[in-house]
Order: C-alpha cells, then structure tokens, then sequence
C-alpha cells in the first residue's frame, strides 16, 4: 500500500484492515482489564474453578470426550484423519500444512485436541457469564498453541532458515528483545518512524484557535469557495489521539468532509498525567461545551454539527442532555455518531467480564497511580484478538524476522494516550450501571442525563463486522435519541467503518427508512448500497447545517485566534 493511495490502501491491505479492526475495545472491557496483569486476563479464576467443577459433575461426558480424542489422535498417526482448518484460516494456508505428511500431523493434532478443549466447555453446562469467560479462556490458549506459531514446524519459518540460512532467527530474537524491553510487550506492529504526525498521517490544513489545559481545537481549511454555514465540530475517542478521522491523505474523513464544502472543525485531547488526575466526564462535557462555543463564535453560526467516535460519543451524548434539560438544545443543528455503544445491554463477553470486583479493581489501580498508561491499553488491545494482533506478528517479527509494513491507522493505533483516572471511574461506572440506558441515572455538569430528550437529527454509525461495539449496540442509539434518526451499517469492522473512503471497491453500507425496535427487524428492512457511506454522511450533513455562505478567508477570530498550524501542539505529546 501507498498510506498516501486513496482507492489502492483499502484493497491493498486487507489483512491490514482486519488486523486494525481489532485495536480497539468496548469501553467496559477496555478499561477494566488495562489495570490487570496478563494472567488475570486470560485465566479467569472462579471461572476455572466452576469450570473445573462442571466437569466433575459429568464424568462420563468427559470419558467420552477423551476416548474420542483418543481416537482421533489415532487416526492422524495412521494417516487416516480428515480433520482440516477452516478454509478462511490464513495461519494453515501454506501448501505444507497438508502435503508433507509431519506438518500434516502436527496440524491434525492440534485441530483434535483445540476441537475437544471447546467440546469440554459445552459439557460443564456454565452459566453465560461463566461460559463466556471460559471460552475467550480456551480460545486463548488455543490460539498459542497453534502449530503455526512454533518455529520448528511453521513451513514458512523453515523455508526462510534455508534461504536466510538462519538469518530470520538472529533478527527475530533481536526484535524479540526489542518489544520485550518496553510496554506494551507486545509485537511492534508498525515500525515508529512509519509515519509523521503532521506529515503523512493528521496532514489535513487547519489552525488551532483555541487551546486549554484540556484541548485543542483545530479549524480545517476550507477547500471549497463556499461552505455551509453551520460548523461540524468532531469530538474522538479519550482513547489514542484524535487522528484516526484525520489518518492519512486520501483516506481522512476530515479532508473528505473538507472537500465537500463542510466547515470542519476537531478536538485534539491533551494527553494528561498524574496532575490531571481528577479530570471527569464533567471536565470533558465543559470542554465540549467550549469547544461548540468556539466553533459559533468563529463561524458566526448560531448552531454547531457534532460528529462523536466511541467514547467521545459517550460524552457529547450526556453533553447533548444536559444541553436538553436546559433549554439549549437549539445551539445543536445535528449528531453523528460512529461505533458508539450507549447501551450496554446483551454485552456478550464484555459484559461477563465486567463483575464488580474486576470494575472496583480496576478503579482503585488507576486511582492509586492517577490515570490508566495508554502502553496498557495497547497490550490489551491486542489480546482481545491474538491470532490477528499477536501471533500474526509473532510470526512475522520473531520467526521470519521481517519489519512490519507501513500501515496507518495501526501507526494511530500504536501512538497511546493515557486516561485520567477521574474519567476511568466515570466510564466504569456508567458501564457496570448502563446508566445512559436509565433516564436520570447519571448527570452531565449537574443536569440528569436523558437520552430521549435529545430531539435533534441523529447519523448513527457501525460496522457489521465490528466484534468490539456489536453493531445490534450501536443500532440501540436509535432508540434512545429523542430525533428523527439514520442508522448506516457498513461492512467494515470497527476502525475501518471510520476509515472508509470512496475508491473502495469493496466497501458497502446499508440503510433503511424506518428504525424498527430491534436490530433484526432493522436489518430486514435494510438495503445495500455499494461503496463508501462517507458521501451519503456528507448530503445527510448539507440538509441539516444551513445555506452556503462565502468561505472564511482567514482562520480563527477575535477571542478565538490563531494560535499554531494544525495538527497543534497536543497531538505530539507523548
């Protein structure tokens, strides 16, 4: 891929796009196993131990399991077994797994013994929440067990011994060493110096006019003559810095938005530290706030656009309901929301794993310390999806001692930020409560937050592949504003529904004109349309920010003036 290649960088990488849809979480899950050593992650204790016990309660379940597993093994000795991987399994899709009779076998093996291991899980007969913990257990292990991660029997390893003549292993232990020596200990999946902030990734032109102890804001520079009058201001993640609807030339959605005669504005989050440890959602929502106030008075509007990702949608969501209870929801013209859960309900696995003792553990570490590191929230990252975060990099860097390719949104993936642990204990707690779910269950700078009194227009974003917000989460939005709502499934999962530009010949999204109760009925109802949502995101935004007006010739204004070329000073601290 090109990073700079607006139709080729999609289909270029699509092992990249699926590798990236993983670097990222369900905020509940994120932020409680961040302040967790690895071995607590992956063996949940009282699980096991319930586990265990299920089990013992049916023994003759278990005997059968294991004479089958016998048998089986039996039959990959003699050659006669015809277990195989599932044919999308890219780890065995080398020729040699099944024409050379060894590899064949050690494949075989693993396949019967990985297949009885999630068997076993069925016959303990768990609880969901139990049952759920157990098997992202096993898969775990499953997963590193895999022959494919074993340098004496990956064929490709073995190739490139002969022709490097062992060269791949001595680089491999030094980038080995390498990641070990540094958090997150985890395989580099891009290489630091890949890109350049402000460069080839966050490049679009802009001026921040407007800075505090808490952001930056960032006014785009116009592309067009004319522009719409009401301002689009996004508000990103607290998690990672805010380029991800920046990343690089051709493929940012700011640039796009851009160039379709939108006045864009964005929020760079300071990267805070221990001094800034009681910053909540209160001091996030007032800095919403002020931003918005930035945006009118600059542009002379009387209404501001918001555009929210993941955790930022979390906070303009509240933001948008204390503005409500207040009577000044007319200072909001729309709200785009992008792979933001704001009901938590039916959570899968995130909500098994979010008990209250894990959630109050959680707390009290980032309490102690004054924020959650960002270097902990990268390894957890990757363990939420091993096989493409980590034993995909496993093999590459350490047995066939490669350097990882340039890939952007991974290069945002890898440049982390930390949270406060005043906003860690909010979002801990709206999570284990799904407050946003309860009128009145939790305030916004003093003011009960009710979703549905938020009557304005609302965009609501998800991605159908998305394994991280489950789009049926994100589609609950829809029921939960008060306004008139459009929700747009793309297929993409959760980083590459964000990053899809048009050119992508594989891309495509679907919609519907009515939002039925349930996602089902939604997706029944629900129409494909081929290529990227981003033009439609952009009509949608045209109806519902004003007439066209002459471009500004000059950033910024009289209380909100230049103050440094885009992308600020904020996004460069580390």
């Amino acid at each position: 891929m090109s990073p700079s290649s607006p139709g080729g960088a999609a289909q270029g990488h699509d092992n990249d796009h699926e590798h990236a849809d993983a670097a990222g979480a369900p905020l509940d899950l994120l932020l409680t196993d961040a302040t967790r050593s690895p071995w607590q992650r992956i063996l949940p204790r009282t699980s096991t131990l319930r586990f265990a016990a299920g089990l013992a309660q049916h023994p003759a379940a278990v005997a059968g399991r294991l004479r089958g597993l016998a048998g089986e093994l039996g039959e990959v000795v003699l050659g006669t077994s015809q277990a195989a991987p599932d044919a999308k399994d890219r780890r065995f899709s080398d020729e040699a797994w099944t024409g050379n009779p060894v590899l064949r076998r050690a494949l075989q093996s693993y396949l019967a013994l990985s297949r009885t291991a999630e068997a076993l899980v069925d016959d303990a007969e768990l609880g969901e929440t139990d049952d759920l913990r157990v098997r992202a257990a096993v898969g775990n292990a499953s997963d590193a067990l895999a022959p494919s991660n074993n340098p004496l029997v990956n064929p490709r390893a073995l190739r490139a011994v002969v022709d490097s003549g062992g060269g791949n292993f001595v680089r491999g232990v030094r980038n080995l060493a390498r990641d070990l020596a540094s958090s997150p200990r985890v395989p580099t999946m891009v290489e630091p110096d890949a890109f350049e902030v402000g460069e080839t990734v966050a490049a679009t032109p802009g001026t921040v006019v407007a800075r505090t102890p808490v952001f930056e804001l960032i006014q785009y520079t116009p592309a067009t003559a004319t522009v719409g009058e009401v301002p689009l201001l996004i508000v990103p993640p607290t998690i990672n810095k805010y380029y991800v609807t920046d990343i690089s030339p051709g493929r940012s959605l700011v640039e796009y938005l851009v160039g379709q005669g939108h006045q864009v504005f964005a929020i760079s989050w300071r990267n805070p530290d221990v001094r800034h440890k009681a910053w909540d959602a209160d001091t996030y929502g007032e800095a919403i706030l002020s931003a918005m106030a930035s945006t009118r008075r600059v542009t002379g509007a009387g209404r501001t656009a918001l555009m929210s990702l993941c955790s930022g949608g979390i906070l303009s969501s509240m933001v948008l309901a204390h503005l409500a209870a207040r009577g000044e929801l007319d200072t909001v013209a729309a709200s785009v929301l992008s792979v933001s859960v704001l009901d938590q309900r039916d959570a899968g696995l995130p909500g098994a794993l979010l008990t209250p003792a894990a959630a109050e553990a959680a707390v009290a570490a980032s309490a102690a310390r004054g924020y959650l590191d960002g270097r902990a929230l990268a390894e957890v990252f990757a363990w939420l999806r091993p096989n493409d975060m980590i034993w995909n990099y496993w093999v590459e860097s350490y047995l066939l001692g490669r350097s990882p390719k340039p890939f952007d949104v991974l290069f945002w993936n890898a440049d982390s930020t930390r949270m406060t642990a005043g906003l860690h204990a909010d979002f801990i707690d709206i999570a284990r409560r799904n407050a946003l779910a309860d009128p009145g269950a939790v305030s916004m700078l003093g003011s009960p937050v009710d979703l549905g009194a938020i009557d304005v227009d609302s965009y609501v974003t998800a991605g159908e592949s998305d394994h991280l917000c489950p789009w049926q989460n994100c589609y609950a939005t829809t029921g939960l504003y008060g306004g008139e709502s459009r929700f747009v499934l793309s297929t993409s999962g959760h980083v590459a529904s964000i990053v899809n530009p048009p050119g992508n010949k594989k891309a495509r999204f679907r919609t519907a004109e009515k939002n039925p109760p349930t996602a089902q009925e939604w997706l029944a109802l629900s129409e494909a349309t081929e290529g990227s949502w981003w033009p439609d995101l952009s009509a949608w935004l045209h109806t519902r920010t004003g007439d066209e007006c002459d471009a500004p010739e000059a950033a910024g204004g009289p209380e909100d003036p230049p103050l440094d070329p885009a992308p600020g000073r904020y996004v460069h601290a580390s």
